[in-house]
This record gives structure tokens, sequence and C-alpha cells, in this order.
């Protein structure tokens, strides 16, 4: 029997728009305890995923300064979606190839939802795919992406 996403995302997402800066995220990261934001174009289409470790590694740790737009420090090569209608089993695989511990899910070009590997992991039937998913996502990945 498929399970749809829908069923497992997490419908209220708190987004950034790319021209915020990047203290704006992580104040909502820290006001929400969420370690990952998505990125949204004045669409509201998705343009890029920003975490605390973007934010640590790409602006702190540069000693840039907190008026840096989030732009600058997103990752927005290939952000990997998912849809409502996924099969959740397809998702965590795809978590697990992809190496993301969060999927945004996106219809009709706007963010809808979100599910963690921790939304899968605490489903029974899925307790065993999202362990392999983080088996795969704690995997080190090639420097070179």
């Amino acid at each position: 029997m498929q399970q749809q996403l829908r069923s497992f995302m997490t419908p209220n997402v708190y987004t950034v728009n790319e021209t915020q800066s990047v203290q704006e995220a992580a104040a909502l990261m820290s006001e929400h305890s969420i370690g990952a934001i998505p990125v949204t174009n004045n669409n509201g289409q998705i343009v890029g995923m920003v975490t605390d470790r973007d934010i640590t590694l790409r602006s702190t740790a540069q000693g840039e300064a907190s008026e840096t737009p989030v732009s600058q420090v997103m990752t927005a090569q290939k952000i990997v979606q998912g849809t409502p209608d996924m099969d959740v089993h397809q998702a965590a695989q795809l978590m697990a190839e992809q190496q993301i511990r969060r999927l945004p899910v996106v219809e009709n070009g706007q963010i809808v939802g979100m599910v963690a590997l921790g939304d899968l992991a605490v489903n029974s039937q899925l307790g065993n795919e999202a362990g392999q998913a983080l088996s795969s996502i704690s995997t080190p990945s090639d420097p070179q992406q």
C-alpha cells in the first residue's frame, strides 16, 4: 500500500526570501528550533536551502557581516524536492541517495511542506528505511560536489 508524503510532511514551513539577511534566517531558526529553511524568490518558488551549518561555515566562520544576504550562503544547486503525492518509501530512498536529512515538498512550484528524516523514523513501518537513509547520509560525500 502506497503511503503519500503528504501524510508525513510538516505543512507549515517557515521560509526566507533570498534577499533576507543571514541574521534573519538564523533568528527564525532559533525561534522555531529548526536547522534548515527553504529559500524562496519573490514569486514564492524555492531557489535554495539554508542550514545552520551553511550559516556557520559560509558566513560566521568567514567573518562575514550579519547583513550578508541568504543568497550568498544558501545551497542553490540541485535542490532535491518531493511532491505531496510521492510515495514515502521513494522519498526515503531519495533522501538516502542524495545524502539529505530534510526534503522540501513542492506542488505547483510552491513549497507546501517539509519532511525530515525524523518524521520518517517515528513511523514503525519506515523505521528501517529511515535508519538506512541515515546510514547513507552519514557516509562522507565526495568533497568535489
